[in-house]
């Protein structure tokens, strides 16, 4: 991916990455495991790998991103736009396994994808179902 998320994750933040996310119902869509410092993300319907994110520890405490890739098959994803694909990377790890609210990531997702002539005028709600489904925790 030629664009990564600039975030530094706290070493509790990384503790968490780790231990991954799996889907616990059909509204769920992502799964998340770690082998080494890669995180998988996955879609949880299709067992599809999405994003391959590899991590790295940054001086002074924490770990960022330093490369990743993205499925670009279209039968299996339909990202196409670098700034979009870094923000659902960004905000499936925040929100979906961190569980944080993320509503700046949220809202740079949604007005990513209304660039796109089929979701210019979706509602933001349904935008965000859709990329990312619903923790049943939340």
């Amino acid at each position: 991916m030629p664009e990564l998320p600039q975030r530094i994750w706290s070493d509790e933040d990384w503790e968490r990455i780790q231990r991954g996310y799996g889907a616990r119902d059909m509204d769920e869509k992502w799964d998340v495991f770690t082998e080494g410092a890669v995180v998988f993300l996955h879609r949880s319907w299709t067992g599809y790998g999405v994003f391959e994110a590899t991590f790295a520890p940054v001086d002074g405490g924490g770990w960022r991103i330093v490369s990743a890739v993205v499925e670009r098959d279209p039968e299996r994803y339909g990202g196409t736009d670098d700034a979009y694909d870094c923000v659902m990377l960004e905000l499936v790890i925040t929100a979906i396994v961190l569980g944080e609210p993320a509503p700046d990531l949220r809202w740079k997702l949604v007005e990513l994808a209304r660039r796109k002539p089929r979701s210019a005028a979706a509602p933001a709600g349904l935008i965000q179902h859709s990329a990312l489904g619903l923790r049943s925790d939340s």
